[in-house]
């Protein structure tokens, strides 16, 4: 088993374990209950972390750099379809009216 991802809180683990399931990889979740060692450990060895097996390794960590790169992408700003409205890049729906940013912008 190797180790992939770690972050301070359970959400984001969670989340990434999601996306990783969704992509065929499985993994284990360790250390999810750990933070009640706080103070008593280290912090970042209360982390809750995502192992998988040694053979998924290096196809789970690309998945994981692929997602990363994705994310720290800007995303244009875009003009509401409904109303017209300009909206920045991060949002996926328009804040004036509420309607969903269209597929592909």
């Amino acid at each position: 088993m190797k180790k992939v991802y770690a972050a301070p809180d359970l959400l984001s683990v969670g989340n990434m374990r999601n996306l990783l399931r969704q992509a065929g990889i499985e993994s284990f979740l360790r250390n999810q209950y750990l933070v009640g060692a706080l103070g008593d450990l280290p912090v970042n060895e209360c982390w809750p972390e995502i192992w998988v097996d040694d053979a998924d390794e290096m196809r789970a960590l690309a998945f994981l750099a692929e997602l990363d790169r994705e994310a720290s992408k800007p995303r244009p700003a875009w003009l509401c379809p409904s109303c017209g409205e300009r909206n920045e890049g991060q949002f996926s729906e328009c804040w004036h009216c509420g309607a969903q940013r269209p597929a592909g912008e």
